[in-house]
This record gives C-alpha cells, sequence and structure tokens, in this order.
C-alpha cells in the first residue's frame, strides 16, 4: 500500500474543492428557484481572486437595440433576494423601462445595433468566489459583467 504525505492529500482534497465550486451545477450549490414564466435565471461565475475584497461586479443588464447618436438607457433596480433557509443572496431585475434617450440631432445614416444597458440601482455588487451570482431577469434581458479593481495606492484626504 502507498501513502501520500498530509500536505500532498491536503493539496488534492483543495483542489478538487476549488474546481468543484466553479464546475457545479447551480442546482449542486443550493435550490434556487427556477425561473417564472417570461423571466430567464442566468449565473455568473466568480475565478477565485487572492485579495476579493480589492474587487467589485458591476451587473450589466440591457438590451441590443438599434440607436443613434443619442445616448440611450434602461431603466431598472436590481433587487437583491434571499434564498429562504440557506441566507444565499439572487438577484431580481423585475420591471425595465425605457428606451430613454438624449435629443440631439442625428445626421442620417448614424443608426446602428448596441448594447443598451439598464441604468438604477444595485448594480454594483461585492464580488465573492464562493458563491454564484444568479440573477433572474426578463427573458428580452441580457446579462452581462464587467470586474472592477482597487488600486493598490491609497491616498490620504487633506483636512481643509
Amino acid at each position: 500500500m502507498r501513502f501520500f504525505p498530509v500536505s500532498t492529500a491536503i493539496a488534492v482534497l483543495l483542489s478538487g474543492i476549488s474546481t468543484l465550486s466553479h464546475a457545479a451545477k447551480l442546482e449542486d450549490v443550493a435550490p434556487y428557484p427556477k425561473a417564472e414564466e417570461g423571466f430567464v435565471r442566468q449565473v455568473i461565475h466568480l475565478p477565485k481572486q487572492a485579495k476579493e475584497e480589492d474587487f467589485k461586479v458591476e451587473v450589466l443588464a440591457g438590451k441590443t437595440l438599434t440607436v443613434d447618436c443619442n445616448r440611450q438607457r434602461l431603466g431598472g433596480t436590481l433587487e437583491e433576494k434571499n434564498l429562504d433557509g440557506w441566507g444565499y443572496p439572487y438577484y431580481r431585475l423585475d420591471k425595465v423601462s425605457g428606451p430613454m434617450s438624449t435629443l440631439m440631432a442625428c445626421p442620417e445614416g448614424t443608426s446602428k445595433q448596441a448594447f443598451v444597458p439598464v441604468v438604477g440601482e444595485g448594480f454594483v455588487l461585492r464580488y465573492n468566489s464562493k458563491l454564484p451570482i444568479v440573477i433572474y431577469a426578463p427573458k428580452d434581458i441580457e446579462v452581462r459583467y464587467r470586474l472592477w479593481s482597487a488600486s493598490d495606492k491609497v491616498e490620504k484626504a487633506r483636512a481643509e
């Protein structure tokens, strides 16, 4: 019989756990509800970071629409909910309004397809690679995300 050193066994076990968290199906993490009629459950799995407190996740929900030279936006609020009995957060985007637009006169032929984001409250989230970010959004809404990280440089405020 062959024995592995304890450190090797722990390293193998830990690598399996970290891989499992990103490879596991959502149902293996917790019993998140299925999406209701007219909604889609969209999931973001984040990679582990050394200093996760230095990161934020910006959720970019929106639609690809035909736009011109004006700035286009949709309106809405990403509401945080709690998975009963588990305490895990999930998010719901209920009502999306718009599009809203600036009213500049645009030259002819400036129309193009572009992603128009929902702007409102709740779209910047804490970074946590241990749990997936689960978002329930209307079927016609696409969910994208962007990672933000803090600079290592910290400035001191002046008393004035």
